[in-house]
């Protein structure tokens, strides 16, 4: 079977990420690696993921090898300055389910929209009684490269299409 609209690809692979800087490429280095042991599962056509992304995989068989290269723009985009607050710390207290460890500079909060939905924010910079937080995507700017396999194609049971991922067998959708 295919990659197409509303079937369930299951995938292994390494993804490296680069940028270009002042006109020098920087190499790229390992960010993820989905093995046999943890393939990435995901509903094509109802997935977060790049347009990209699903449109290099179209058309691809269960087994077959892939090796792509997303650039910026056609990634997580360019860095958004409006994505960067900065917010009271007293928001994150322990009754809201955070602890102090939570708040350290560099850390990627766990929080959920308006709406309910995960998200998440890095935090940049602890000013005291306000911290800064980044909520852009942790792979805005850069170029998104992978290798890997696709391990499962198959149609997408009546219940994924109409919750809009999968879920059973193990492979789960995972946001990012």
């Amino acid at each position: 079977m295919k990659i197409a609209e509303n079937t369930v690809v299951g995938l292994t692979y390494e993804l490296k990420v680069g940028k270009e800087a002042d006109e020098i490429e920087s190499a790229p280095f390992s960010v993820e690696i989905r093995d046999s042991e943890d393939p990435f599962y995901f509903l094509f056509g109802a997935s977060d993921l790049p347009g990209k992304f699903e449109e290099l995989l179209l058309g691809k068989e269960q087994g077959e090898d892939f090796s792509f290269v997303i650039p910026v723009a056609e990634a997580y985009g360019t860095m958004d300055e409006d994505l960067i607050v900065n917010l009271p710390k007293s928001q994150f207290s322990g009754e809201n389910g955070f602890n102090p460890e939570m708040l350290q500079e560099g850390n990627f909060l766990p929080l959920m929209d308006e709406d309910g939905y995960p998200m998440q924010a890095k935090i940049i910079k602890d000013l005291g009684e306000e911290i800064v937080l980044d909520f852009n995507h942790p792979l805005v700017g850069f170029d998104l490269h992978f290798e890997g396999n696709v391990e499962e194609v198959r149609e997408a049971t009546a219940d994924e299409l109409s919750h809009g991922h999968v879920h059973g067998e193990g492979g789960t959708q995972h946001e990012e």
